[in-house]
């Protein structure tokens, strides 16, 4: 009887301590985060800007992913320029202190055209500085009447609706700000 015990001890005692080794290495390399990314908003009580995110939000673009950029839900401004430009330089610290004013309530992206033309080319880019303004829903934004500045809408070629709403040349802060209140942002 004695033997049957032993014996029975030597298959329990191994099989526990390799179940418990299992389930600490399930523990610790169990991949807790979920399958879709989570953009966190204001509403969960957190700020937007993260060290995981933080490229998403900072001011100076090296890439430019809309469909990322718009999952935040926040508008988004991309001013496109260049270091040479005059009337950039001008706008810059205007364009600087709107990103730092409007960081987690809208997107104020820079390109610079000599060092990204590929991102460039893909808006209507003609002269710089020109913002393109789109909508926290992505979709291109519609100026109210009541904003007083000049904007080009460029429609699509197939429906004719409207695929960019961009500016040409700077901005004053008080019409950056006009704008961002036209397209939703709270103080």
């Amino acid at each position: 009887m004695k033997t049957n015990k032993r014996k029975i001890l030597q298959i329990i005692v191994p099989t526990l301590i390799v179940l418990f080794i299992a389930g600490i290495w399930i523990y610790k390399n169990y991949d807790k985060t979920p399958s879709e990314p989570v953009v966190p908003t204001e509403s969960d009580g957190e700020a937007l800007t993260s060290p995981e995110n933080e490229a998403d939000f900072a001011l100076n673009a090296e890439t430019l992913d809309l469909e990322k950029l718009t999952a935040y839900g926040l508008p988004i401004i991309i001013d496109f320029g260049a270091d040479w430009c005059g009337p950039c330089q001008n706008f810059a610290p205007i364009l600087d202190a709107m990103h730092e004013e409007m960081l987690n309530k809208a997107i104020i992206k820079y390109v610079d055209t000599d060092k990204y033309g590929d991102i460039a080319s893909k808006f209507p880019v003609q002269v710089i500085p020109t913002q393109v303004f789109i909508n926290a829903d992505g979709t291109p934004y519609v100026p109210s009447d009541n904003i007083d500045v000049d904007f080009i809408e460029y429609p699509k070629a197939d429906s004719g609706e409207t695929e960019f709403t961009v500016h040409q040349g700077g901005l004053t802060a008080d019409q950056l700000r006009a704008i961002l209140a036209d397209m939703g942002v709270s103080g």
